[in-house]
């Protein structure tokens, strides 16, 4: 994953807390506002995508477009998983993990069934 600088997930975390705090946007942010906020976002995510044929690429002029959909969802994640004391990094180590249990290679290479189907 290409990065632009060294920052960290609670760096990100400390500026999202005071973007909203500035504005009392807390008032709003409960966990289901949260979550409806990220589905919204994913939706506008799937809109670049919507038209493109498998194997079409998406047009170099909207990867931007597709950033700022990418950076608004991991945004909603982020304080959405403070707010209701999720590890999220953890969260995700220990979701890969399940999933290689749950596919193992020998089973699941090449093929996209699920795991009840191997």
């Amino acid at each position: 994953m290409k990065q632009t600088g060294d920052i960290s997930i609670n760096e990100i975390l400390d500026m999202l807390l005071m973007f909203r705090n500035e504005r009392d946007w807390g008032q709003f942010h409960s966990p289901k506002n949260l979550a409806v906020s990220i589905s919204i976002e994913a939706a506008e995510l799937l809109e670049h995508f919507q038209w493109l044929k498998d194997g079409e690429a998406l047009d170099p002029d909207k990867k931007q477009d597709v950033a700022r959909e990418l950076a608004d969802i991991f945004n909603y994640l982020v304080l959405l998983s403070n707010d209701l004391g999720i590890d999220l990094l953890g969260s995700s180590k220990m979701k890969i993990e399940e999933n290689r249990a749950k596919y193992p290679v020998e089973k699941s290479r090449g093929t996209a069934k699920k795991y009840k189907e191997l």
